[in-house]
């Protein structure tokens, strides 16, 4: 049996702010919007790449505060790119070298959800973190 890749799904309490950090800020396409009727909790899906992440507004789906990582080619670019869009809320600093050997950077969301974003062996470095 062979499992697949799980699918994140992290506490949202406000849609519109959601959507600017994760659509607008970080550049996750929208995959669908969910709602069992029109006055009630959203639930929507998103992706960037290959890394899918769920957002739900549902009380008992997860709970705020949740930390995810999340790999990423370049994390320096990644990072470069964002702080780039001015956005209001977080603006990222240089990729950390960490003493396990990757470059990353922690942002949270809205609800208080930390995302951290890594490359493992950065381009031109080796594990060590020499270059």
């Amino acid at each position: 049996m062979m499992l697949g890749t799980p699918t994140p799904i992290l506490r949202s309490f406000d849609e519109t702010r959601a959507k600017a950090f994760y659509l607008d800020f970080l550049g996750f396409e929208l995959l669908f919007e969910h709602r069992f009727a029109p006055d009630l909790p959203l639930y929507m899906a998103m992706r960037h790449g290959d890394c899918e992440i769920h957002v739900s507004e549902h009380y008992g789906d997860a709970t705020p505060g949740s930390a995810i990582r999340i790999p990423v080619d370049d994390v320096a670019a990644y990072a470069a790119r964002l702080r780039a869009k001015n956005f209001g809320n977080a603006r990222p600093g240089e990729p950390a070298r960490m003493p396990w050997g990757s470059r990353e950077i922690t942002i949270q969301d809205p609800a208080g959800n930390r995302l951290t974003f890594y490359t493992n062996n950065p381009p031109g470095e080796a594990s060590d973190g020499t270059v």
